[in-house]
Order: structure tokens, then C-alpha cells, then sequence
């Protein structure tokens, strides 16, 4: 599956937070620019550190006008348990069916010690305010995502 085209609109999506709310891309169409960044699974050290790195970078991306929405395949319990352990600032969302991962090409085959299978693509996307794709990061390390992401909206508003 092919990631959605840089230009177009980002495709549009609404999933359940950690809480059972509904969350849906249009909700911010116009007011903030949206991270929507797919992870494996919550609590696992990779999705640990990314998480957190993006938790400690909260006033670097209210400055730039953006909030996060993290999505993984995980329930609703467990991304509550993830927020809590973790004092997490942002929103998760549960991508259960991987429907919404299917939408960005965030869901495809990987290899994990030597294994073959079908899921989660770690990749971190940027919607602008008018709801278009404005940048895609899909080769970043864990520990260094959230300067990576920073950088790159600094990018766009130069």
C-alpha cells in the first residue's frame, strides 16, 4: 500500500480515544496542524520512547500550532493504561482493524527476528490546517522522532 500524495487531503478518519470519546481529523480542519503518528504497540520500549519524547516536546508543538494523535491496533483499556503509566499529553487512538493505518499505507509486511508478517509501519504524518498532507516521516529512530518531527514543521512554515 502506497502512502496517501503530500498535497492532496489527508484521508479522513474518526476513532476512539483512550476514554471511549470520538476523535475525527475534521474536528481540527482550520484551527491547529495535526500529527497523526502510527505506532506498533503501546507500552513496548520502542512506542515507549517515541511517546515520551513526543510527551516532553508539548510546548514546542504548541508553539507551532499542532496537536498529536498516536494511533496503534491496541483496545481502548490498554491506551489508558499507556497514558497513565506514562503521563502522556496527547491523544491515542484505537486503530483496532487497522482500517485507518490501511488509508495512510501504514499497515503493511514486516520482518521481526526473522519472521514475516502484516502490521503497523512507523510512520508519522503531517496534516496543515487546511487539511492537506504536508510532510511524511517514515525514517526516523524512536529516540530522536519528536526533534525529527519539530524539524520538520519548522520546514514548513519557512
Amino acid at each position: 500500500m502506497a502512502f496517501p500524495k503530500i498535497g492532496n487531503l489527508a484521508p479522513r478518519f474518526s476513532a476512539t480515544d483512550a476514554e471511549g470519546k470520538k476523535v475525527a481529523l475534521k474536528d481540527f480542519k482550520g484551527e491547529k496542524n495535526v500529527v497523526v503518528y502510527f505506532y506498533p504497540k503501546a507500552m513496548t520500549p520502542g512506542c515507549t520512547v517515541q511517546a515520551q519524547g513526543i510527551r516532553d516536546s508539548a510546548k514546542a508543538l504548541a508553539d507551532r500550532d499542532t496537536v498529536v494523535l498516536g494511533l496503534s491496533p491496541d483496545p481502548e483499556k490498554k491506551l489508558a493504561k499507556f497514558i497513565e503509566r506514562d503521563e502522556l499529553n496527547f491523544t491515542l487512538l484505537s486503530d483496532e482493524d487497522h482500517a485507518i493505518a490501511d488509508k495512510y499505507g501504514a499497515w503493511g509486511p514486516k520482518k521481526f527476528m526473522g519472521k514475516e508478517f502484516d502490521g503497523i509501519l512507523r510512520t508519522t504524518f503531517i496534516v496543515g490546517k487546511d487539511g492537506r498532507l504536508k510532510a511524511i516521516l517514515d525514517k526516523f529512530k524512536t529516540k530522536t522522532h519528536h526533534e525529527d518531527l519539530i524539524a520538520a514543521l519548522d520546514d514548513l512554515e519557512a
